[in-house]
């Protein structure tokens, strides 16, 4: 799909020279050095994009048929241009690029004075997108004036392609593009200049290039909220002409004056990022693109002809138009999920696959100091993304993600480690820089998951999955087998499996249904490959250990006494989480997101629905059936209750979960301010988790394994409903870019600073990768009529 506007053929010189600004004004430097202390921006990304890439040998290289691989990635919220990375995924570079409007009586800044739609440039014929290009349309508020943009990158350059068009429908409209930089994942350490048409700022080792073309009238630099061009402008209507922030570094931001229009009259320009290591190298970056042509940039991006883009990668995923069929709204969902998956991947650490590219609820997030939000790795995250490409089809990519693992798995050459070896990290940067410490023994046990799974779809060969047993499954085995003494940062514990230090939702120790479900079914995977390995002795011991915590888990999970009690529940059920060897003891749990005095008895979540997907337990198990009742209970307050429900566009009703009941990971229900944890921020007693879509894929699955124990093969009929409330429900809460948040608003609370609609994502992680690889197997599932996480082993030996 070619662009709907471009500039006319031009040579590179003409390019270059157009760059310059007609009337450069003598140079004079921004006060107010340091400016407003920086934030991240808003989380609800309605889109993200990054050039496609191939492998070479595994791994990211410019010698590859893609060839110069592109280390960029974008996000569009609030219909502008947000946080835009470079070097490593979580490396931000620019906070926002948007448009500011200034009229009669009026100043606009793009992102709050306009209605946005967020919208694909290239699709087919029935609307599934093939790449992540995006049209942005802004409509004003207040009537005066259109916008047009498109989004990309260069695949072969570092640079960010902003093609804009814009419509005055009234007067005396002077249009300007505001630039916010925040180079190094930093918001306050720029310096910025404006000189011969460029304007440039640098952090240390990381630089941007902002051209333009055709030129601005004018441009001014400084410092945010203080002397920048926006900040004057809504004070005094006028623009000042600093070119430069000086030498004292601080929150820089820039101004550039486009065009003063009539009703009825257009302007249009593009404009390029580049970036590098120091000026001149963002500035060739840049100019290498304009170079180029942006519609040739854009059509090798797209993959058009001979050039390898997104619509190649997309070619190479056999189950694309099967799982189509899974789908309520014609596969859209699923292409963009796709995509979406693929483009959270690090291009320097190859299988490095993040949680989301954002930053929750970042607007009210410090950026003083660097931070990854959730642009870094989880081995729990990681796994759900490497199955659904596996789902897809795609082989090749979780093939590279487990050979990663190794990089973030504890040994005695982990800086500062002293203990038992074996478990994974938490959280780490993609490189493996240790970020968080906490052991959460189901991101050990699933990295073997993932293994014998690989193995069992041949991906990984006899002899590869042996000699990844030596290296890097048994030690994981083993520390699910028996924990062992750990001492890292402040961590500094003696776990015994199948206790866990964190669970799932990394808050709090105990014996956790969830957890416990990938506990045995590590292990049971573990000790077919250690078989396979040649190590029977161990592959007994395993074996043996996930007898044992099977044999235990009602006794250690599963409450006769709990709190939960109304007409509909029985107060029985399992718990979220069990911090002794009694479950009926109603013990206080550690003070977590505000949340004071919450009791494991009031608590019960969805995570025990995980012993039914893996086989640990059958879907009609009278434990698993008894939490049923406390988990949908409607009539339970909102504090505890779990199920909420929700009107789609077209009238059905389909259902929602949060985490878990007294869950403080949310807005402020009663200030509905956004969720504080950051530098200077306190929790709140009102914070409070929302739901999250992912529990309705998780649901969806719980709900074909319960249909499949009463006939092996269901006709369509039967299949029918469950795609309508399960499938829907999670195409019901993507958004207009069809980005799947972490949470969407259940209604409940002050509403007032968000006003979000019930169903809509919140101010969370979006696009939230855990969420897209769940809607991903859900069809996987109801097409194989056999859930996609399902170990066999472990389901012949337990789900009987």
């Amino acid at each position: 799909m070619k662009a709907v506007f471009r500039l006319s053929a031009l040579s590179v010189a003409f390019m270059l020279s157009a760059c310059q600004p007609q009337q450069e004004p003598a140079a004079t430097t921004a006060p107010g050095a340091p400016g407003q202390p920086s934030t991240w921006s808003y989380a609800g990304k309605t889109g993200i994009g990054s050039s496609y890439e191939q492998y070479q040998d595994g791994r990211y290289a410019d010698t590859a048929s893609t060839g110069v691989v592109s280390k960029v990635w974008f996000s569009l919220a609030q219909g502008i241009l947000t946080e835009t990375m470079a070097g490593l995924i979580h490396e931000a570079q620019l906070r926002e690029l948007q448009l500011v409007v200034q009229g009669q009586g009026f100043v606009d800044e793009e992102k709050t004075a306009t209605n946005s739609e967020t919208d694909y440039l290239l699709k087919d014929a029935a609307g599934r997108p093939l790449a992540l290009s995006y049209r942005v349309t802004n409509t004003a508020k207040n009537g005066q004036y259109e916008i047009e943009k498109q989004y990309f990158t260069d695949p072969s350059a570092q640079s960010m392609v902003v093609r804009t068009k814009f419509k005055a429908l009234a007067d005396g409209l002077t249009v300007y593009s505001y630039i916010d930089p925040a180079l190094a994942n930093t918001g306050s350490n720029d310096k910025a200049t404006f000189k011969d048409g460029m304007l440039q700022a640098q952090d240390g080792s990381n630089s941007l290039t902002l051209l333009t073309v055709p030129a601005p009238l004018q441009a001014t630099v400084g410092f945010a909220g203080v002397s920048d061009g926006l900040t004057e402008l809504k004070k005094s209507g006028k623009v000042p002409a600093y070119q430069s922030t000086g030498e004292t570094a601080g929150n820089v931001a820039a101004l550039l004056t486009h065009a003063t229009l009539k009703k009825g009259e257009t302007a249009s320009w593009d404009q390029v990022i580049g970036f590098g290591s120091d000026a001149a190298q963002s500035q060739a970056q840049a100019q290498q693109t304009l170079a180029r042509g942006l519609d040739t940039v854009l059509a090798q991006y797209h993959g058009d002809g001979d050039a390898i883009g997104w619509q190649d990668y997309l070619t190479q995923l056999p189950a694309l138009a099967t799982l189509t069929d899974q789908s309520t709204d014609q596969g859209k969902l699923l292409y963009a999920s796709a995509l979406v998956l693929k483009a959270q991947e690090d291009k320097t650490h190859a299988g490095a696959f993040i949680a989301s590219l954002s930053n929750p609820w970042g607007e009210a997030k410090s950026a003083e100091q660097a931070q990854t939000g959730y642009k870094a790795v989880w081995p729990r995250d990681f796994y759900q993304v490497a199955m659904a490409l596996l789902a897809l089809g795609d082989k090749e990519s979780p093939k590279v993600a487990f050979q990663y693992l190794q990089k973030v798995q504890v040994t005695d050459k982990t800086p500062g480690y002293s203990g038992t070896p074996g478990w994974f990290l938490q959280k780490t940067h993609v490189d493996g820089t240790l970020e968080w410490v906490g052991i959460q023994m189901d991101q050990t046990a699933m990295p073997v998951m993932l293994g014998w799974r690989l193995w069992q779809d041949g991906v990984l060969s006899d002899a590869e999955i042996t000699s990844w047993y030596h290296s890097m499954l048994k030690p994981a085995a083993d520390f699910l087998a028996h924990g062992g003494k750990v001492k890292l940062d402040w961590n500094d514990i003696d776990l015994k499996s199948p206790a866990t230090q964190q669970e799932r939702w990394e808050e709090q120790y105990g014996y956790s249904p969830s957890t416990m479900a990938a506990i045995i079914s590590g292990l049971v995977s573990a000790a077919d490959i250690a078989a396979k390995a040649g190590d029977s002795e161990n592959a007994t011991l395993y074996q043996q250990k996930a007898d044992e915590f099977a044999g235990k888990l009602e006794a250690l999970t599963y409450t006769e006494q709990g709190q939960l009690k109304t007409a509909n529940s029985d107060g029985k059920y399992y718990l979220r989480i069990n911090s002794n060897e009694d479950p009926n003891d109603n013990s206080v749990l550690e003070l977590r997101n505000g949340q004071a005095d919450t009791r494991e008895g009031n608590v019960v979540d969805g995570g025990f629905l995980e012993l039914v997907r893996y086989g640990v337990r059958k879907a009609d198990h009278p434990a698993v059936l008894a939490t049923l009742g406390e988990m949908d209970d409607l009539t339970l307050p909102d504090l505890t209750r779990v199920r909420y429900e929700f009107k789609t566009a077209s009238g059905q009703t389909v259902s929602g979960w949060r985490r878990y009941g007294i869950d403080g990971y949310g807005e402020d229900i009663v200030s509905g301010e956004a969720y504080a944890n950051g530098p200077g921020q306190t929790n709140t007693a009102g914070q409070r988790g929302r739901v999250w879509p992912f529990f309705s894929g998780e649901r969806g699955h719980y709900e074909l394994a319960r249909a499949l124990l009463q006939k092996p093969q269901l006709a369509e009929a039967e299949l029918a409903p469950l795609r309508a409330q399960y499938v829907g429900a999670m195409e019901h809460f993507a958004n207009e870019g069809l980005m799947l948040p972490e949470q969407v608003f259940d209604g409940v609370g002050n509403n007032s600073h968000y006003q979000y609609q019930p169903g809509e994502g919140t101010n969370g992680a979006t696009p939230l990768a855990w969420t897209h690889a769940e809607y991903i197997k859900l069809l996987r599932s109801l097409q194989d009529q056999k859930v996609w996480d399902r170990y066999p082993l472990v389901e012949q030996r337990y789900a009987k």
